[in-house]
């Protein structure tokens, strides 16, 4: 046997992927050192945002239990001096009273919106508040970002808060954007100190891990130039530990501790006064507002645990060599099913089988199945979103087997016509059946998520892992097959034409910083392709 001839020996190749899948698992978990900690012996974070959500989807109306307010404040004060809170309703009236007696302090916010009674009740609460918890409280923060949202005009904010400040004699402050701030002198003229929020990850154009620290004073420094003399308060820094890309901006473990190192250092550098969004992941937020909603946290909900520790290192795949050996265990199936099928034909099976094709089917979707795998517990939550996820990851497992048996057969890669055709469904093989079956599934869930990814994208996850393994496995299939006639495939030319102009905008829409949104794009072009060709496949 030749030294090419060995390369290309299904034993070589699967030894090889198999290093590759555990070697690149190994790189992905392998720790991301972080800079020393910003924090001396035994201090605590500065403030930190604590705004839970109501356990049950209807639930606006109900308030949060007391005992799980005391559980969380009792994990917060583990790690911080002051909760910053954003709302008196839904039960946290009772946060400055139970926060004094672990020795927090509060900056309590009072919720604003276009609906005048509640704001009116909101206001009721908050002063009754500062009357009975006076020692708690250590600010009133009226109002987060109504000015942006457009819902109350300048003046009657103001007046709003002239009326706290007047009844309560604590200090008042109004939260905004910086940019609203710059252009908010009525504003600024009746607060005792400006409280800026800081959007880093939600911002329209949304920072780089690495550009946050930057992002932080370059904010405070134009409020300072514009508001000398006044004291600023930058509010909601923080970072996600988990979600889709926005530009640039990458939520993972890793990111979130650097974030937040970079932060805290350049805080204290420039003696800027800072609250951390936020103490204790709210998974719930996910069901409207996408995976990064649901982990802003340095908390995380269940267990308890700190996401990271200060000055240590910070692993964004800790399941790193499960993972691996998942992928490892999927190529090794992929393998398998060629050998079988090409035995089954009564041809050698080594000798007369195209390996590499199977080799590709083996890599794309072994490399993936691990990530697929680790992100269905973090990006799904309810029932729906298992099901969608359950789907995407039971194709992810299944399409690359067949594909690598049809590939060991030789078999073109077919239409659509095969199980849309009775005459054709009548004559087609079971193994075609099943493979046209599996790609028109397949095409059908990429054009679903296509159409969402052009028309709502915001908070949606991209499924570039579950998706990679089917997108290559029958990209081989199609470049394998001879040029044939094509046919009249209608579905299969709307099908390539709409994912490839889908691949198109979503790559422009996304920018091309963000490698998931351009991951995803390049898979999409693969469908459109194997559409293309499959046109015109033999099916029988």
């Amino acid at each position: 046997m030749t030294a090419f001839a060995y390369l290309r020996h299904p034993a070589s190749l699967l030894a090889a992927i198999s290093l590759s899948i555990m070697f690149v698992w190994f790189a992905l978990g392998y720790p991301v050192p972080m800079p020393p900690s910003p924090l001396s012996a035994g201090e605590k974070l500065p403030c930190v945002a604590y705004a839970p959500e109501p356990l049950q989807p209807d639930a606006e109306s109900k308030e949060i239990p007391v005992e799980r307010i005391e559980a969380d404040l009792v994990r917060l004060a583990r790690i911080t001096a002051c909760v910053r809170t954003y709302t008196t309703g839904m039960g946290l009236d009772r946060v400055p009273e139970l926060a004094g007696r672990l020795g927090l302090r509060v900056l309590q916010g009072v919720a604003l919106g276009a609906d005048r009674q509640r704001n009116r009740e909101e206001i009721d609460r908050a002063l009754q508040l500062a009357g009975t918890q006076r020692a708690a409280i250590r600010a009133l923060i009226v109002g987060s970002g109504v000015l942006s949202r457009g819902e109350m005009r300048t003046s009657e904010l103001a007046a709003q808060i002239r009326a706290v400040r007047d009844a309560t004699k604590l200090p008042v402050t109004y939260a905004d954007r910086p940019e609203r701030w710059l252009d908010a002198d009525g504003i600024a003229g009746v607060v005792d100190f400006i409280t800026v929020h800081l959007d880093l990850y939600t911002a329209e154009f949304p920072a780089a891990a690495s550009e946050a620290a930057r992002r932080m004073l370059e904010a405070r420094n134009r409020i300072a130039a514009a508001y000398p003399n006044r004291s600023v308060l930058i509010d909601g820094v923080g970072w996600p530990s988990a979600g889709r890309m926005r530009q640039a901006a990458f939520p993972s473990p890793a990111n979130q501790a650097w974030v937040l190192h970079e932060i805290f250092s350049a805080a204290k550098s420039a003696n800027i006064q800072h609250s951390v969004f936020e103490g204790i992941d709210q998974p719930r937020r996910q069901e409207s507002a996408g995976t990064a909603a649901g982990h802003w946290g340095l908390i995380e909900a269940e267990s308890g645990a700190a996401k990271f520790q200060w000055g240590a290192a910070v692993s964004n795949h800790p399941l790193w060599f499960t993972q691996g050996l998942l992928g490892v265990l999927l190529a090794f199936v992929v393998f398998a099913a060629a050998y079988l099928s090409a035995r089954s034909t009564g041809r050698s099976a080594i000798a007369e089988t195209d390996w590499l094709p199977i080799a590709a089917i083996a890599a794309g979707a072994g490399l993936m199945i691990g990530w697929a795998f680790g992100e269905m517990p973090v990006q799904n939550h309810q029932i729906a979103d298992w099901l969608h996820a359950g789907l995407l990851l039971a194709l992810g497992l299944a399409v690359p087997p067949i594909a690598a048996a049809a590939s060991a057969r030789r078999m073109p890669l077919p239409g659509f016509a095969t199980v849309l055709d009775p005459s054709k469904r009548a004559h087609a093989k079971l193994l075609g059946s099943i493979l046209v079956f599996l790609f028109a599934a397949v095409v059908t869930v990429a054009m679903q998520s296509a159409l969402v990814f052009v028309f709502d994208p915001a908070g949606r996850d991209f499924p570039f892992a579950t998706l990679t393994g089917p997108a290559i496995a029958f990209l081989a299939l199609s470049l394998q097959q001879p040029n044939m006639q094509r046919n009249e495939g209608i579905a299969e030319r709307l099908a390539a034409w709409l994912l490839a102009a889908a691949a198109v905008f979503i790559a422009f829409n996304e920018t091309f910083w963000n490698w998931q949104a351009l991951w995803l794009a390049v898979i999409y072009l693969m469908l459109a392709w194997s559409c293309w060709r499959a046109r015109g496949a033999q099916t029988t």
